[in-house]
C-alpha cells in the first residue's frame, strides 16, 4: 500500500438510501474540499460508486465520511477496494 503522501486510488461502493438525496453531488463538494479526482455515478441497483485518486491520507477521508453521506441519507454498506493510480483525471465530477 502507498505510503501517505503517495497518490494511490481507491474504488467505493456505497449501499442503502443514497440515491435521490444529493449523494452524488455531495461527494463531489467533499472530493473537491480533499484535493481528490475522480467520478461518482448512481448504479442501477440503487447504489453509489466512486472513483478517486489523491493522497491516502485524502482518500482515507473521503472514506470515513461516505459511511455518513450527506443529510436524508442512510448508508448500510460501504466497500472499498484499493487500486493502482491511473492518474487520467484531471477534475472530480460525477458520471452519468
Amino acid at each position: 500500500m502507498a505510503t501517505a503522501l503517495e497518490k494511490t486510488r481507491v474504488r467505493i461502493k456505497i449501499a442503502g438510501r443514497v440515491q435521490g438525496v444529493y449523494y452524488r453531488a455531495s461527494t463531489v463538494q467533499q472530493a473537491q474540499s480533499l484535493g481528490l479526482t475522480g467520478w461518482v455515478m448512481n448504479c442501477s441497483d440503487g447504489s453509489v460508486e466512486a472513483v478517486a485518486e489523491g493522497a491516502q491520507t485524502k482518500l482515507e477521508a473521503l472514506i470515513a465520511w461516505c459511511h455518513q453521506g450527506p443529510d436524508g441519507a442512510r448508508v448500510t454498506q460501504v466497500d472499498v477496494r484499493w487500486e493502482t493510480p491511473e492518474n487520467n483525471f484531471y477534475a472530480f465530477s460525477i458520471r452519468r
